[in-house]
This record gives C-alpha cells, sequence and structure tokens, in this order.
C-alpha cells in the first residue's frame, strides 16, 4: 500500500515537471513564430505598421513606383539624385 501512494507522490511530481517544461518550450517557440512571420488570420495586439510618414514622394525611375524620399535610396548621377524603392532598382539604373 506504501509502495503504491510513493509511485503516485512520483508519478505526479515527474508529470507536474514535463508539463511545466512543455510549457516553456511551446512559449519559446510560440513567440519565435509570431514574431517571424504571424499567421493570417491570426489576430495581433498591435496595430499594423504603417509606412513612415514624411518625406517627398518621388518616382522610381526603374520600374515607376512612388517612395517616400526619407526610405528611399538614393543614387546621384550627373549632378541629379535619383530615388529608388531597393537596392535591385538602384543597380538596375543605367546613370
Amino acid at each position: 500500500m506504501f509502495r503504491a501512494f510513493l509511485y503516485l507522490i512520483v508519478f505526479l511530481l515527474v508529470m507536474s515537471v514535463v508539463r511545466s517544461v512543455l510549457g516553456i518550450v511551446t512559449k519559446a517557440f510560440s513567440g519565435l513564430s509570431s514574431s517571424t512571420s504571424p499567421q493570417a488570420g491570426a489576430s495581433s495586439s498591435r496595430p499594423p505598421s504603417s509606412p513612415p510618414t514624411g518625406g517627398e514622394l518621388k518616382k522610381d525611375p526603374v520600374c515607376g513606383t512612388f517612395i517616400s524620399t526619407a526610405t528611399a535610396f538614393q543614387k546621384s548621377s550627373g549632378g541629379q539624385t535619383y530615388y529608388f524603392c531597393s537596392t535591385e532598382c538602384r543597380d538596375k539604373f543605367p546613370g
């Protein structure tokens, strides 16, 4: 009888430790997955990020998109400054 009671106590302690470890591991992985790639349909506590405000809009001469001068990649050529949406567009520009 005493042996069965002792096994029950040990079993409960082991299960408690396993549950705690699994909880910690689960929180770590859920924190990683939500910070790197939020799933579609999952609600977030923070509002969606908006583009930075400020800066004049300039047209990218390579792809034609409009980009804020505050966040654009720049390249000077022939005394004129050109604004690009990405480094790829900037590198494609012939000037």
